[in-house]
């Protein structure tokens, strides 16, 4: 097995679009080490992150974040230890479209 350490997965969705952050490719399973959210706006807004297993169609049992309110020019940080399966599926969702997303983990293969 092979551990690599990467930048996972990074986004600026279109405001009130889920979007697709990260998707386990196959023959790989994922740690999740951490996830910054940047409010590049000087207006707060709320985000989203789901996790979708085998990239199941979107339900309220997949948020580990919903509508988590984030004052503009600020930052949110989450270490955190999930561990995600081939084709398991991570997404997020912002109010508005200055919001990045970042995702760092290790990939094993």
């Amino acid at each position: 097995m092979t551990d690599t350490l990467s930048i996972l997965g990074q986004a600026i969705p279109s405001a009130n679009t889920i979007t697709t952050l990260y998707t386990v490719p196959a023959a790989t399973s994922t740690t999740v080490s951490s996830l910054t959210v940047c409010n590049q706006s000087a207006s707060s807004c709320t985000f989203n992150i789901s996790v979708a297993v085998a990239g199941a169609a979107d339900t309220p049992k997949q948020y580990i974040y919903y509508e988590l309110f984030l004052d503009g020019n600020d930052t949110f940080i989450a270490t955190i230890g999930i561990s995600m399966a081939t084709t398991d599926v991570m997404r997020c969702f912002s109010t508005n479209a200055s919001t990045s997303f970042n995702l760092f983990g290790v990939q094993i293969t």
